[in-house]
């Protein structure tokens, strides 16, 4: 009977509300996969989506989304909200409307690589350069190669270097082998040692599924995944086949009192999710088979696919191949969210369960939020299914020990790269661990809620800590990371006091100021002193007065122009996907800044040499070189000077 209830919204009644609702198609009940429990109760959550989602649409300005849950090898819920074209008023359909996908393409990539695996083409533990023809990977670290595991499970060890890798047209989209030939990024770590996120290891996975199967990967996946589950309206084909664009939403943010249509979303890394195209319920039959090991997707794949390959501590979920373990309500789920510019996808399998969900919406919403509203539902849904209310808090006694002292710090991301200008995110996203005398931890910048705050957390002995009151837990490993529930394919490292940002933040805004006060303060001095007709001043010293404003000009300039570029988030990933001219040649005035400090440097000396000024002048001109030396130190350390 919920069936039938979660299913009952007629046509008309979403037209009123702006919304599409395709009903949950009549199928016979799939076997679910082998221990899995009996199908949970779902009665009530229509109403929960249903509120949940209108409600994230009208406080987020998000134009559209589609949701869709399959139980029981059935889809019992498929519905879509909103607008998938707003010029348009074009209802969102989950059986027609075509979302891209995002980074959820990537388990497609991963049952992929498993059914090669299973086939006995690939061999998980091999190096990857076994099987790569037209280019190696550098072998930055002799003895310890990068395997095919490596790539599925985030722990090949490569930087993150993700400007300028999306196209506007997908007319303009290079061959993947000769892309990831080209842009191979550093290697930062030994492989299998920690996961960080990582776009180019699965772009690279996918490479190894063309080379071993002879077969271009898109036609691989048609051929191998999308053919055999009859999913007609998915394809990872760019540019996509015109019935499939002629249904394909577009992907907003809010700008002023409206909506501002977004690219980016094509690019050469297909297997990671680069222009992947799928509609929700098209997404639910991919779900209902891997809960089912449906024998269409091979033998043994779902299972391979699904079970654990790595974790960073045996006491915290992790890795399956490219699912990650992400666990609530005492049930282990398997999750995959995704995000390009306009749309965020989120997936959760529950496999003892058989459950699935699937949430996309083709908005950013305001100040990015739709990359949490996603999991926010999902957490809902799986509250209110095995709980019948809210969360429950994590499982485990508190232990009186020792105090934390040994973790406080100031933590970051593994993923924030090292090699290019998103580099910069390491200065605005740290994590601050306090301690405190009774044992606890208080975290912040460690939740993905945006409403969340600080975290208190409660020790269980041996750098373990559960959250008060909350679901997650953190390690400490000893080695100065720590590890979290929270997201399994991020580690964070322990920063000196002297790489940390909260160093750097006033060392880089100071030195702003001052360069911007002697941009405006030089030129007025010359003005002053030529009014009231003081003796002249050596000529090189009216030079170094003139260097001095050009450096403050060119610092003032770019921090003004960055601050612009980056206040917007949404529109600032846009710009780091596609690559921007006005971008580069931001960083190209911190070049000339470079080149203009080191005159200043020879200004100084001479000027307290020489004796050029008063003392008043020649402070003043002192102060505005450490504020260009400070300003510069801050920058070079997060790329922020071109090259």
């Amino acid at each position: 009977m919920w069936t039938n209830i979660i299913s009952g919204v007629t046509i008309a009644a979403s037209a009123l509300s702006g919304t599409a609702t395709h009903a949950a198609p009549a199928a016979a009940p799939v076997t679910s996969a082998a221990g899995a429990a009996a199908a949970p109760d779902l009665s009530g959550i229509a109403p929960l989506i249903d509120r949940t989602v209108g409600a994230q649409l009208a406080k987020d300005r998000i134009p559209g989304a589609a949701v869709v849950v399959v139980s029981g090898g059935q889809t019992v819920f498929s519905k879509g909200y909103g607008f998938s074209d707003v010029a348009k008023r074009t209802l969102v359909d989950p059986a027609r409307t075509e979302f891209f996908t995002g980074s959820v393409a990537k388990v497609f990539t991963a049952t992929a690589v498993a059914q090669l695996i299973q086939e006995g083409k690939l061999d998980p533990e091999a190096p990857v350069n076994t099987y790569l023809k037209d280019f190696q990977i550098q072998d930055t670290f002799p003895g310890k190669p990068v395997t095919v595991e490596n790539l599925l499970t985030h722990t090949g060890g490569f930087d993150d270097e993700p400007l300028g890798v999306a196209v506007r047209d997908p007319k303009d989209v290079p061959r993947l082998g000769a892309y990831l030939a080209g842009h191979q990024p550093s290697r930062v770590r030994p492989p299998g040692t920690l996961t960080a996120y990582d776009n180019y290891g699965v772009a690279l996975a996918g490479h190894l599924v063309e080379t071993v199967s002879g077969e271009p990967f898109a036609q691989y996946m048609q051929d191998h995944l999308f053919g055999p589950l009859q999913m007609a309206d998915s394809t990872f084909a760019q540019p996509h086949p015109a019935a499939l664009d002629a249904n394909l939403a577009k992907g907003y943010r809010p700008e002023g009192g409206g909506q501002t249509a977004e690219a980016g979303q094509y690019g050469a890394w297909a297997p990671t999710g680069a222009g992947t195209v799928a509609t929700a319920t098209d997404v639910a039959k991919f779900m209902a088979a891997q809960l089912a090991a449906d024998p269409r997707l091979g033998a043994g794949v779902a299972d391979l696919v699904q079970k654990q390959h790595f974790t960073m501590d045996p006491r915290l979920p992790g890795m399956a191949y490219l699912f990650e373990e992400r666990p609530r309500d005492g049930q282990r789920i398997l999750f995959k969210d995704g995000d390009v510019p306009g749309f965020h996808t989120n997936m959760a399998l529950l496999p003892k369960q058989g459950l699935g969900i699937y949430v996309v919406y083709n908005g950013d919403g305001t100040g990015g939020r739709a990359a949490w509203d996603g999991k926010d539902l999902i957490n809902q849904i799986v509250d209110k299914t095995f709980t019948g209310s809210g969360a429950v808090p994590v499982r485990g006694t508190p232990v009186p020990g020792p105090k934390a002292d040994a973790y406080a710090g100031t933590y970051r991301s593994d993923r924030v790269s090292r090699g290019d200008v998103t580099r910069v995110a390491g200065l605005v996203s740290a994590v601050t661990v306090e301690a405190h005398g009774d044992g606890t931890l208080t975290t912040d910048g460690l939740s993905q809620n945006p409403d969340a705050g600080e975290q208190r957390w409660e020790p269980l002995g041996d750098g373990e800590f559960r959250e008060r009151g909350g679901q997650d837990r953190l390690v400490f490993d000893g080695h100065g990371h720590l590890a979290t529930t929270i997201d399994p394919t991020i580690a964070y490292y322990k920063l000196d006091w002297y790489a940390s940002p909260a160093l750097h933040l006033p060392m880089f805004f100071t030195g702003a100021g001052i360069l911007a006060l002697a941009f405006l303060g030089f030129p007025i001095l010359a003005l002053v002193r030529r009014l009231r007709g003081r003796e002249a001043q050596p000529r090189w010293a009216g030079y170094a007065r003139i260097l001095a404003a050009v450096a403050g000009g060119l610092a003032t300039v770019f921090t003004f122009g960055f601050l612009s570029m980056t206040g917007d988030s949404n529109a600032f990933n846009e710009t780091v996907m596609l690559g921007s001219g006005r971008l580069t040649t931001l960083l190209v005035l911190n070049t000339l800044l470079a080149l203009s400090t080191v005159g200043l440097i020879a200004g100084t000396a001479a000027a307290w040499r020489l004796g050029w000024w008063r003392p008043a002048g020649r402070i003043a001109y002192t102060l505005t070189t450490l504020g260009a030396v400070a300003f510069l130190t801050v920058a070079s350390a997060y790329n922020l000077v071109w090259p």
